[in-house]
């Protein structure tokens, strides 16, 4: 018989190793929110869920469940080969309240010989010690923030480094929107419950002193970022890369490509249009309908991103700032790599390492 485990159960599974988590509910709901890592394999999909659950309503729970198993013993065989054979690992098979869909599907695989879990409780279990765990989350290691204008590279320059084994929390990627007007555009965002579950998992495997994250406010899109991020964004280290607008525009056209999305951009623009000078707003709105992307851009910089940008800026003090002017983000990119080897030597030689920001240096050979 398959044995249930509790959220702090699967946890330790997990960090041993041991088992591969199963959502067994519907893409659609596989969609909107799991347990991070997961696999998807419905024992319903999304057609029979809503087939199912009508006869729920209408007529009654024998017709439902009489349906379900029909629909379950039509598919009983490919369903079960979809797990492999289950000899390296076992599984914990999950759906919504710890219901009928994973109580069927673990006694199936339990029947078949492998190795099965039930998660105690389902997604809604996982979801209530997400929504806790934020709630008394600290973070201890200290952020190293990168800011700087609109099209600066900014997340570009936090994904090279993570590939390179830097601590990196890349809020924009767990949201899956850039933070901006059009920042969605081309994306299908994250909900809330998603980016919770992918930002608790990152924050509790970090194990090192610093990480690098995008300075953000406090929405991306329509995700909020926990209290946390928001309190290491403000008290850490605040690198500020400054790079010409000509770099920052080609940038963006490289990353948005607004001429595969123009009406996108078009109607996006429309949300931010009377926040801007008429004469400019007006211009911009004729270039985005005659493809002249790069005027575009150049004047939402100009007119909106900028002044934004620099009000911002002000907020922070001068002994917590290290300022890039740099050509490119690319030159940026090996000025923070530089920036980190000399943290870690002073690190190691048993510098402060509070003092380690008055000892960086400012490309131009000046010194903060």
């Amino acid at each position: 018989m398959f044995k249930d485990v509790s959220v702090p159960e699967l946890l330790a599974l997990q960090e041993k190793g041991k088992v591969i988590t199963v959502d067994v509910r519907s893409p659609s709901e596989f969609k909107r929110d799991t347990i991070p890592g997961s696999l998807n394999i419905p024992l319903f999909n999304d057609e029979e869920r809503a087939e199912i659950g009508t006869l729920y309503k209408k007529v009654g729970v024998d017709a439902a469940k009489k349906k379900g198993l029909e629909v379950v013993s039509a598919k009983l065989p490919s369903f079960i080969n979809t797990f492999g054979s289950g000899e390296e690992k076992g599984f914990v098979v999950f759906c919504w309240r710890g219901g009928m869909r994973s109580k069927t599907s673990a006694t199936v695989l339990d029947l078949m010989g492998l190795p099965v879990y039930r998660l105690q409780g389902g997604v809604r279990a996982y979801r209530q010690w997400v929504v806790k765990s934020l709630e008394r989350l600290e973070l201890k290691a200290e952020a190293i923030v990168l800011n700087g204008s609109t099209g600066s590279g900014k997340t570009s320059i936090l994904r090279e480094l993570k590939a390179e084994g830097i601590p990196v929390i890349d809020l924009e990627k767990m949201a899956n929107h850039r933070g901006s007007i059009f920042g969605q555009i081309g994306l299908e965002p994250n909900n809330q419950k998603f980016f919770d579950s992918q930002f608790l998992q990152e924050a509790l495997q970090l194990s090192s002193r610093y990480f690098l994250m995008e300075a953000e406010s406090k929405r991306i899109g329509k995700v909020m970022l926990p209290e946390s991020i928001i309190r290491k964004k403000e008290e850490g280290i605040q690198l500020f890369i400054d790079i010409p607008i000509e770099a920052r525009v080609q940038n963006i056209l490289d990353e948005y490509r607004p001429w595969e999305h123009q009406q996108k951009f078009i109607e996006a623009f429309q949300r931010i249009k009377r926040r801007i000078h008429t004469p400019a707003a007006t211009q911009i709105e004729n270039d985005l309908k005659f493809g002249r992307f790069e005027s575009a851009v150049t004047l939402l910089l100009q007119y909106y991103y900028d002044p934004r940008y620099r009000h911002k800026e002000k907020h922070f003090p001068q002994n917590r700032r290290i300022t890039l002017h740099v050509e490119n983000s690319e030159a940026a990119l090996d000025e923070i790599r530089s920036m980190l080897q000399n943290r870690k030597r002073t690190i190691k030689n048993g510098g402060n390492e509070s003092t380690i920001v008055e000892k960086q240096r400012i490309v131009g050979g000046n010194e903060l």
